[in-house]
């Protein structure tokens, strides 16, 4: 009988309007966005979507109250809530049984087979569970609030009170958020990276050629270079590789890369980068590139593999490891670390790269995917070297955040959609997707080509904290071909959909989402870096030897416009 009663005061101590709105919000949660959602991750989102629906809808109780609109009367009010509930949980239940379809329409697009059927009992109860979690949450602070402001009532009007109250609880839960998450879970994640970092495969052996770096001849020792310095600097096509592909010699292409590791301070570990550039001769390939890697210190083997074939592997690439966290936990615990580690890295080269003399410089390009296209576009002022530019920047995948590319993107031509931007006469940047190739303009490539390569697909890129009121640009006609004709804009759910697909944006096919395909890779340096003596029948054997994707979604992305 005490649980039967505790369950009953429980129920009624709920807003009607809020669970009404609450279910809507989970109804709506389950609509396609850019990615497939696995089902974990799909049960989280439809959780605080039900919680998020449920807080709006109390808010909007309170608020009509408040400022004292009429209300219904109580019967009224009882009469009119079971129609109200039972129409809301029939828009849930349809919206479940379509919710197979709707993320079938994203694999679709995706060339992805497709699900059979969504768990409901599994899915509904873990949904249901982080939402009473979530309204504890919600009363525990209200609990505090009050507390708070009944305290602050003896010395203070009640609505002042009432302020202060919740100023307070905000600031108390903020610390106490901020403390959790800065000292346990970032700490935890940051020792467990450093620790995973630091691993060396035994089936990577230290090189032997002393021009590598990694070597014994080298600045920064094997160990030094960390996990992903060890991959990068490993990975490279070998010179038997590239001699085979060609059928004639050709240099082995120079990798450099310091790991965090190596030294204790930036600027130690800029200067390392600087010596090692010095020491195996990169400053006379003919091309140099600037790479900021990601929050790891991963850098994509399709990104500069690509490169290194279309200059015949004559092609110096260096890279600085700033982070051993994923690159939204390096937005969170050190979002301005690496941009500082790129701008000293650009400079300290740059400086010597100026230095040299015009005619026996190398070509001087940046490079950055996600995290890393966001520093290598904060590493650069462009009046520091409007008077001696640099040759070019491929950037792919950049974040929302990218400010360089959001104020691009918000001036293009008018008529031309936000995931395929044209800007200007296109002398200047471009942009590129899996579709399409950098776009010819009447106007030729000035002395400085930026390319942006990015998929409509891809919720770093495309993810906006407007859409909480608004409806993107992107999601305007016509969209991007890998984008589902089924998905539509929400008010706040359509922003959690859309944070949700960040954390589902690696698991996408290679060539959407957030994973980037060699085959693009190669038609957006070609475009930025001009390589001599390529034709259209030797770029597609290269795509058929060092691509990533399949035959058929090859010949498929050719076809589509």
């Amino acid at each position: 009988m005490r649980v039967q009663a505790s369950i009953g005061r429980l129920w009624r101590s709920l807003s009607a309007t809020g669970l009404v709105v609450g279910v809507l919000f989970f109804a709506v949660s389950l609509t396609p966005s850019l990615v497939p959602r696995p089902f974990v991750l799909q049960a989280l989102l439809s959780g605080i979507a039900l919680a998020a629906g449920y807080g709006v809808g109390a808010f909007l109780r309170w608020l009509w109250g408040y400022v004292e609109l009429p209300v219904p009367r109580q019967r009224v009010q009882e009469i009119l809530q079971w129609p109200l509930a039972a129409l809301s949980l029939g828009v849930a239940l349809v919206f479940l049984l379509q919710a197979t379809a709707w993320q079938n329409s994203v694999r679709e697009r995706m060339a992805m087979e497709p699900v059979e059927g969504v768990h409901l009992l599994g899915f509904g109860a873990a949904a249901l569970l982080l939402f009473a979690l979530l309204l504890l949450a919600a009363r525990m602070f209200r609990f505090v609030a009050r507390t708070l402001a009944r305290r602050f009532s003896h010395v203070a009007p009640r609505k002042i009170s009432n302020v202060l109250g919740v100023l307070i609880a905000v600031l108390l839960f903020w610390a106490l958020i901020d403390g959790l998450v800065t000292r346990v879970v970032l700490g935890t994640f940051d020792a467990s990276f450093q620790q995973l970092d630091a691993l060396i495969e035994p089936e990577t052996d230290p090189p032997q050629h002393a021009m590598t770096t990694g070597s014994e001849a080298s600045l920064v020792p094997w160990q030094e270079l960390g996990r992903q310095g060890r991959r990068f600097v490993a990975g490279g096509p070998a010179q038997q590789s590239l001699e085979g592909f060609f059928g004639t010699e050709v240099v082995v292409p120079v990798r450099v890369y310091v790991g965090l590791n190596a030294a204790e301070t930036i600027d130690e570990r800029v200067a390392l980068a600087l010596d090692e550039l010095k020491r195996t001769s990169a400053f006379e390939r003919s091309v140099l590139v600037i790479i900021t890697p990601t929050g790891t210190g991963w850098v994509d083997p399709g990104a500069i593999d690509s490169l290194e074939y279309l200059h015949r592997g004559d092609v110096a690439s260096v890279a600085v490891q700033y982070s051993y966290l994923p690159s939204w936990l390096t937005l969170l615990a050190q979002p301005e670390y690496g941009a500082e580690t790129a701008r000293e890295l650009f400079q300290a080269i740059y400086r010597h790269w100026t230095d040299l003399p015009a005619d026996q410089r190398p070509r001087l390009y940046l490079h950055g995917l996600s995290l890393g296209a966001l520093n290598s576009q904060r590493s650069v002022d462009i009046w520091d070297i409007v008077g001696d530019p640099v040759h070019g920047a491929l950037w792919s995948g950049p974040p929302f955040r990218s400010s360089t590319w959001r104020w691009v993107t918000d001036h293009r031509k008018p008529g031309t959609p936000a995931w395929l931007p044209r800007f200007r006469d296109g002398s200047v940047v471009r942009f590129s997707n899996q579709y399409v190739p950098p776009e010819r303009f009447a106007a030729d490539w000035g002395p400085l080509r930026i390319v942006y390569l990015q998929y409509a697909s891809d919720p770093i890129t495309f993810f906006e904290p407007e859409s909480l009121f608004r409806a993107p640009e992107w999601m305007a006609e016509p969209r991007g071909p890998d984008v589902s004709p089924s998905l539509r804009w929400f008010p706040v759910v359509t922003l959690l959909q859309l944070a949700a697909d960040i954390f589902a944006a690696d698991k996408a096919p290679i060539g959407y989402g957030h994973r980037y395909a060699t085959e693009h890779y190669i038609d957006a340096w070609r475009e930025v870096s001009a390589p001599p003596n390529w034709t259209e029948t030797g770029i597609q054997r290269l795509k058929s030897h060092i691509g990533d994707l399949p035959a058929a979604a090859r010949g498929e992305a050719a076809q589509r416009p």
